[in-house]
């Protein structure tokens, strides 16, 4: 049920009175629009000299289906984990996050560009951290912000750098692949095993969602287990496996699934995934430095490859 708290906060930046507030589906719009415009400030921001201008303006139809069916499903799981920023009646901020087992994780969290800086941003995040109390461990994927990042450390999550690997498959290298499955409903209690072996909480409900959104690929053998969630694309949204052998496997047989000439990307890759750089690197994938995987009270989990919202 909804905890119906409200808070309110004066920003001495410019004096206007902000409602915290519990989110709700009417809201959706809003704080759909104004998370990718955070996020074309960011990657305009971070741009290193010299590469491509980041691609920016209105996300696809796709993508923002897809948005709106997530933030529903967080209303309708978390509903206590979802909170945004009020001022003068308009949407300036959003904040979901998830609680699976005694684990918290934030899903998504943004401020309007026009509204950064004027402590909106801490407001909102220490009511969604509320939604942490009672959970043993915590996990968090920032962007490359330096000021999302030091909210996050002074919240007491470590900061655990990341890769990203893009690019085109080189599909001479793709091995023979024994032993990989399509995947299905039936397989939600092998996942959750997994998930509670390598990073300590299962996704639960969440295999719901992903498993009708995305391909899903299972290796089950003798001497580990694993799966792998893939996109159109054949990039990995979530891997977890018991072992890394299993982890490369499922690895290999997402990027096979790849169309020709598609870009295929990997992200929030720590050095406990080198198994996943090796993969990457193999099949003619370039790195960059992305973000933070931020932690609290546990290590990074491996062989795993997080989700950025399902994390």
């Amino acid at each position: 049920m909804r905890t119906g708290r409200y808070r309110a906060s004066t920003c001495a930046t410019y004096g206007r009175l902000v409602l915290i507030r519990p989110m709700t589906e009417d809201d959706i719009p809003a704080a759909r629009t104004l998370a990718h415009q955070a996020m074309d400030q960011v990657r305009a921001a971070t741009r290193s000299p010299g590469s491509p201008e980041p691609r920016t303006g209105d996300p696809s139809p796709e993508a923002l289906s897809l948005w709106t069916r997530r933030a529903k499903h967080f209303l309708r799981h978390d509903p206590d984990g979802c909170w945004v920023a009020d001022v003068d009646g308009k949407v300036a901020g959003v904040a979901m996050a998830l609680r699976r087992d005694k684990l918290w994780g934030l899903s998504a969290y943004f401020v309007h560009p026009n509204h950064q800086g004027a402590g909106i941003g801490k407001a909102l995040l220490d009511a969604v951290l509320g939604y942490s109390r009672g959970c043993l461990r915590g996990i968090i994927i920032s962007t490359e912000d330096p000021r999302a990042a030091r909210r996050y450390r002074l919240a007491g999550f470590s900061l655990h750098p990341t890769i990203r690997v893009a690019g085109v498959v080189d599909r001479t290298s793709l091995p023979v692949v024994p032993g990989v499955r399509e995947g299905g409903p039936g397989d939600r209690d092998l996942c959750d095993s997994v998930d509670r072996q390598v990073r300590g909480a299962a996704h639960g409900v969440d295999h719901e969602f992903l498993g009708g959104e995305y391909g899903l690929l299972v290796c089950d053998t003798l001497v580990g287990s694993g799966y792998c969630y893939v996109d159109a694309n054949g990039s990995p949204v979530l891997l977890a496996a018991t072992g890394r052998k299993i982890a490369q496997r499922l690895l290999w047989s997402a990027l096979a699934r790849s169309p020709e000439n598609a870009q295929v990307r990997i992200d929030y890759l720590t050095a406990a995934q080198e198994w996943a750089v090796d993969v990457a690197l193999t099949a003619g994938l370039s790195l960059r430095t992305e973000g933070y995987l931020c932690l609290r009270h546990m290590r990074p989990p491996a062989p795993y490859i997080p989700s950025g919202a399902f994390l």
